[in-house]
């Protein structure tokens, strides 16, 4: 499937798809679609930004749409399970702008916000919900919401769901839904304990479609690492984005605090900036992704709640102010740029204390971070970093590394990503590629800066914001 003409989609998608701007189906999109229209149970894992809701919601579409309702008042027959509010409302937009030109209804709902509006749009009637655990069953307890008419159940990031500790409400939901229905489950890896609940509610014919496994991320996103104190961490932010090269930058932050305190900063450095985390209102979170999407707001300040299923077009930067606890969060944070084929920059900054996560990071990816040390606030890199980073490249056809060695002495380092980039490209400023240590220039500006007690690494504690 080359288009998606090919898909034999009805005609009121095709016109949807193309308003969208869509011509050529990703590879989840290409296998998945296919599956879901001949009405086959679906094991979907994919990475994330890869288009797995047209993936599941183009088919879905498709099949109501050839069998509408009749009599009565429209009952729900779709049902999207997804972890968190956001991605329930841009699952929603997305099942709205796929579905404009036909006559089938969808809505969103999730927790947060009065719940009259969409109590309002279930007694209306609806084909398509997509919901968030705890609302959904809010609203069943109270008699809004009946799933014995469901004939399309979706789980959408499986994996985030059962992190997020959803899977005994999960289970409660799944035992309210027809056992003759069509089971789609989609997540971004997949860990024995999501493979544990598929084989408890796909059917065992259920086709099993896997993206990319072995690549963590996507080769369109850039990566470096900015080795600094964490006390120098926002001036070192600010210097960063004052490139204008920077056009939509998503920074994270290991805490919800952390995100307010890097937020004030920047609002008092006269960079326009919105924090989003779970402590804000729903309202509050909606109006500061609405302005990051409209470009009113160039910075985005977010906890971990934005890491999945953040759909933003174009955003050019994703900063990890502080790495993450979990590494594979890592993975997810980065992937909200470098999106549908577009180049993306990731950066990173690292206290000395950040350095084992870094490990782990690099390990998980199997790839070492390139690093960036022609900054002001460059810190002394931990020894063996250094160490590995001086270490030439090895051509594989010189002699291999002795028992015991270094496994990775054979593998050239990656070029160093760009700080930025221009017209769609990662044009910004280059470091040379050369031994991580500080330069004679940025010694000579730390020495300008003795006053400021730089704290030595050993014994430092992670401070966290």
């Amino acid at each position: 499937m080359e288009h998606f003409d090919d898909f034999g989609l009805a005609d009121p998608l095709l016109r949807a798809v193309k308003q969208e701007g869509y011509t050529i189906p990703t590879p989840i999109q290409k296998k998945a679609i296919p599956c879901v229209m001949a009405g086959k149970d679906l094991l979907g894992c994919a990475q994330t930004g890869t288009g797995k809701t047209a993936a599941f919601a183009l088919p879905i579409l498709h099949r109501l749409g050839c069998a509408p309702q009749t009599g009565g008042r429209r009952r729900i027959r779709t049902l999207v399970l997804t972890p968190t509010r956001e991605l329930a409302a841009q699952i929603g937009e997305s099942f709205a702008a796929y579905g404009r030109h036909s006559h089938l209804r969808s809505t969103a709902i999730f927790g947060g916000v009065r719940q009259s509006p969409q109590t309002k749009a279930l007694e209306r009637g609806v084909d398509i919900l997509v919901a968030t655990p705890g609302r959904l069953m809010d609203l069943m307890s109270q008699g809004f919401v009946r799933l014995d008419a469901v004939e399309i159940f979706v789980l959408d990031e499986a994996d985030r769901m059962l992190d997020m500790g959803f899977i005994d409400d999960v289970r409660r939901i799944v035992s309210h839904l027809p056992a003759r229905r069509q089971t789609l489950l989609f997540s971004a890896t997949m860990p024995a304990k999501v493979r544990d609940l598929a084989d408890s509610i796909l059917r065992r014919d259920c086709v099993s479609v896997t993206i990319a496994p072995e690549a963590p991320v996507a080769d369109t996103v850039e990566q470096a690492v900015y080795f600094v104190d964490q006390g120098d961490k926002r001036e070192l932010l600010t210097h960063v984005l004052g490139d204008s090269r920077v056009t939509r930058a998503l920074i994270f932050t290991r805490t919800k605090h952390g995100a307010d305190k890097v937020t004030r900063h920047l609002r008092n450095a006269s960079i326009p900036a919105e924090a989003i985390h779970s402590n804000k209102s729903q309202n509050a979170r909606t109006r500061a992704l609405d302005d990051f999407k409209s470009g009113k707001t160039r910075v985005l300040v977010a906890s971990d709640i934005a890491a999945r299923g953040l759909d933003v077009d174009d955003i050019s930067h994703v900063i990890n102010y502080d790495l993450p606890q979990e590494p594979e969060v890592y993975v997810h944070r980065i992937g909200r740029t470098g999106r549908a084929g577009v180049s993306g920059i990731a950066l990173t900054f690292c206290d000395p204390n950040e350095r084992e996560s870094l490990d782990i990071i690099e390990s998980l990816i199997n790839e070492r971070i390139p690093t960036i040390s022609e900054h002001p606030w460059h810190s002394p890199i931990p020894t063996m970093r250094a160490m590995a980073d001086k270490k030439p490249a090895r051509r594989p056809s010189q002699r291999p590394p002795r028992r015991g060695g270094d496994a990775r002495g054979g593998r050239s380092r990656p070029a160093q990503p760009a700080a930025g980039r221009s017209g769609g490209s990662a044009t910004a400023s280059r470091p040379e590629r050369k031994a991580a240590e500080p330069s004679a220039s940025s010694s000579g500006q730390r020495k300008r800066r003795g006053s400021r007690g730089r704290r030595s690494s050993s014994g430092q504690s992670a401070r966290q914001q």
